[in-house]
This record gives structure tokens, sequence and C-alpha cells, in this order.
């Protein structure tokens, strides 16, 4: 190869490199206008509590929430609302009664995680009836289709 073949494909990387970044930044920047905005001193006043991101790998996490959204998690057996504000590095944290308490004042930010949350259940019935319906012909026959003849009698 020449020297200039290797400079070509250099600058050619180079280019590929900035309009990746530049592509990732306009749809980074179109989903977080479409995202609703909540307010932080509302939900402080509702009960959330601050925490602030303090090593690499909390403010890494934060930053790969989806912004503007409450988020539900559950840790040790408990469940928590998170909040991203990833501009500070920190979280909004609150249990199921702030979130409630928050909800009441914006019902439409609680509409869509109900219509989420039927459409799941909704699924995992019928994902129970279809194991259901699979358990029972499976139990009704006990060699599950095979015969004498597959075992070698």
């Amino acid at each position: 190869m020449t020297p200039f073949s290797k400079s070509r494909r250099a600058r050619l990387r180079a280019v590929l490199g900035a309009l990746t970044v530049t592509v990732t930044v306009l749809v980074a920047t179109g989903a977080t206008a479409a995202a609703p905005r909540v307010d932080e001193s509302e939900l402080q006043s509702a009960g959330f509590k601050v925490l602030v991101a303090t090593n690499k790998v909390q403010q890494d996490w934060v930053r790969s929430l989806v912004p503007g959204q409450i988020r539900p998690m559950q840790r040790n057996g408990k469940k928590f609302f998170i909040y991203p504000d990833a501009s500070r590095n920190q979280i909004y944290v609150g249990g199921p009664n702030e979130y409630d308490a928050y909800a009441q004042r914006h019902p439409e930010s609680k509409a869509g995680a109900d219509d989420a949350a039927k459409k799941s259940s909704a699924y995992r019935l019928k994902q129970d009836d279809t194991m259901k319906k699979a358990t029972t012909r499976d139990l009704s026959d006990p060699f599950l289709g095979a015969s004498w003849a597959d075992f070698g009698w």
C-alpha cells in the first residue's frame, strides 16, 4: 500500500466517525425534546429525596436512564420510583407514597404507566392460560406421546 491510500482511509474513518457522532447527537436531542418535563421542585415537595452521583459508575448509570421519565425500580424487595437529572448528576428517589402524592397532582403522568401495566398483565394472563393448557395436555399423557416401542421394549 502506498502512504497516500493509508491517509485517505484515515480521513474516511474520521469523516464516518464524525457523521456517526452527529447522527447520535441529533437522535438523542430529538428524543429528549419529545420527553415530557417533570418539575423537580414538585418531586421534592411530594417527598422525593435527591441522591447525587459521586463516582464515575454512578454518573454513567444516571446518564443511561431515560430522561424525563419517572421509572419504577425494585431493590431488596422494596419498590422505588426514580427520576434522573443527568445534567446535575443526580436522581430523585421516592417510594410508593411519594409517587402517589406526585401522581395525584399530575394524573396524566400516571396514565401512561397504568396503560403499560395493563398491557403487561394482559400478556402475562395470556401466557398463564397457554401454560395451563400445555400442562393439562402434558399431564393427561404421561408418556408425552412416546410409545413402548420408543423405549425399545
